[in-house]
C-alpha cells in the first residue's frame, strides 16, 4: 500500500510540473492535510465521548437492561451462544454504537465481541457460523442516526447536515436485510456446521 501512495503522489507531483500547476498542487497539499488532522482530531473526540458513554452505560447497569431487551432478538440470530454469555453484551454495545453512527466507536466493542464469540469455539483458527454473521451484521449495520455524518456535514458548513438521516435508515436497512438473507441461504445450501 505504501508503493501505490507513494507512485500517486510522485505522479501528481510530474502532472503538476507538466501543467504548470505546481503551486495549486502544494497550497492543496498542505490544505488537505490540515482538514485530514482537524478531521481526524474531530472524530477522537466523537470516538472519546461514545466509548466513555459506554462505560457509563456499563458502571450504571443499564446496560444489563439493554441485553435484556435485545437478548430475545440476539438469541433468535446468534442461536448457539449461551443466554449469560459475555459474547451477548459485547454484541449488544457493538450493535448500538453502529445503531448511533459512532462506527469507528464500535470498533473497539465488535474486538471484544469477536474474542468473546471466538472463546466459544474449540477450534480458534477456523470461523464459526455465529463469528461470520457478526461481521455481516456488523459491517452492514443498521443506522437510525448517523451522528459522525450529521457532525461532519455540519462542520463542513451544510444547511441540513441531518438530510441524511432518512436515507441512512432506509439504505442500512436494506443492507442488512440482504447480507443477514444472503449468509442464511449460504448457511443453507453449504450446510455449515
Amino acid at each position: 500500500m505504501n508503493y501505490i501512495w507513494g507512485i500517486l503522489i510522485i505522479v501528481s507531483v510530474i502532472f503538476s510540473i507538466i501543467t504548470g500547476r505546481l503551486d495549486e498542487f502544494t497550497k492543496s497539499l498542505f490544505d488537505a492535510t490540515k482538514s485530514a488532522v482537524e478531521i481526524s482530531l474531530y472524530l477522537v473526540g466523537i470516538i472519546a465521548l461514545w466509548l466513555g458513554i459506554t462505560r457509563i452505560i456499563e458502571d450504571s447497569g443499564l446496560i444489563h437492561r439493554w441485553v435484556k431487551f435485545f437478548q430475545p432478538a440476539i438469541s433468535r440470530l446468534f442461536k448457539n451462544i449461551p443466554k449469560d454469555h459475555p459474547s451477548i453484551t459485547s454484541i449488544t454495545l457493538n450493535f448500538l454504537a453502529n445503531l448511533f453512527g459512532v462506527g469507528n466507536a464500535a470498533t473497539p466493542l465488535g474486538i471484544k465481541a469477536m474474542n468473546d464469540l471466538q472463546s466459544l469455539s474449540e477450534e480458534k483458527d477456523v470461523i464459526t457460523f455465529e463469528m461470520m454473521l457478526f461481521i455481516v451484521i456488523n459491517t452492514s449495520s443498521i443506522q437510525l442516526i448517523p451522528f459522525s455524518i450529521i457532525g461532519l456535514l455540519a462542520q463542513y458548513g451544510s444547511l441540513s447536515p441531518s438530510a441524511i438521516v432518512a436515507p441512512v435508515i432506509i439504505s442500512t436497512i436494506i443492507s442488512s436485510s440482504i447480507a443477514i438473507s444472503l449468509l442464511f441461504l449460504f448457511k443453507r445450501f453449504n450446510k455449515w456446521n
